[in-house]
């Protein structure tokens, strides 16, 4: 149990929050948290929810408390790339950004704590702590897209696929135990085959082939199971 879960300090909304301790509000006392209440909603969405428009203005930033979320950008001809994924505590948003630089869209069901621009940026001026929980974040998120860059730069196919699984099992549950990890893909067929530069039967070639020897188990069209993680990250070419 949380040492803070009975403290009346705290606003009812966030003793329940499952990433409050991990997100940008750990940087925040009682009393913050308290007055951030005020101005935050919780919002839930469902796969497939548009939650900001590239180049629209920046109304809000958000954290995810659960699910995944995808970022795209598109091209002036209309084609798509998914640049990145996010998962819970990641923070939506750029500070101090007057428009999107990305479409943000729910890659599954997400739950999303959001908080008005306005307030969130007045609130980081005064508050070291958590301008430098916010800058850590953006800084692991950089050495994330380097380390995606060489994904995608120099991996096989079946590395890319196995990296990509990889990324979804450690990502999904950051602080579980043990080697087993169980989950639902976020993206289909064709979203990670965009996203990992490859083709839709590459994509389910390479499934199969994991699935034929042992490092995963395919229980329904996006239902993964993976018995040892171990075994899946020796495929990812680390």
């Amino acid at each position: 149990m949380r040492k803070d879960i009975h403290n009346s300090n705290i606003p009812v909304r966030c003793r329940s929050c499952e990433v409050r301790h991990q997100g940008m509000c750990g940087a925040l006392t009682a009393d913050e948290l308290l007055a951030l209440s005020a101005h935050t909603h919780l919002a839930n969405h469902a796969a497939g929810d548009e939650l900001a428009g590239e180049r629209m203005p920046v109304e809000s930033y958000a954290t995810v408390i659960r699910g995944v979320v995808k970022l795209t950008k598109t091209l002036e001809d209309g084609r798509q790339q998914i640049v990145g994924l996010q998962f819970a505590p990641d923070f939506l948003g750029r500070l101090n950004a007057e428009e999107n630089a990305v479409s943000v869209e729910a890659a599954s069901d997400v739950n999303i704590c959001r908080v008005p621009k306005a307030t969130l940026e007045r609130l980081v001026r005064s508050n070291p702590s958590l301008a430098e929980r916010l800058m850590a974040q953006t800084l692991r998120e950089l050495d994330e897209a380097r380390d995606w860059m060489v994904t995608l730069g120099r991996k096989t196919a079946a590395e890319k696929v196995a990296s990509f699984l990889m990324l979804i099992a450690t990502h999904l549950e950051p602080e579980a135990d043990g080697e087993r990890r169980s989950f639902d893909l976020p993206l289909s067929r064709a979203e990670i085959a965009d996203f990992l530069g490859l083709t839709i039967e590459t994509v389910s070639r390479q499934l199969s082939k994991l699935k034929a020897d042992g490092v995963i188990a395919i229980a329904a069209s996006r239902h993964i199971e993976v018995p040892k993680l171990s075994k899946l990250q020796v495929r990812c070419g680390a």
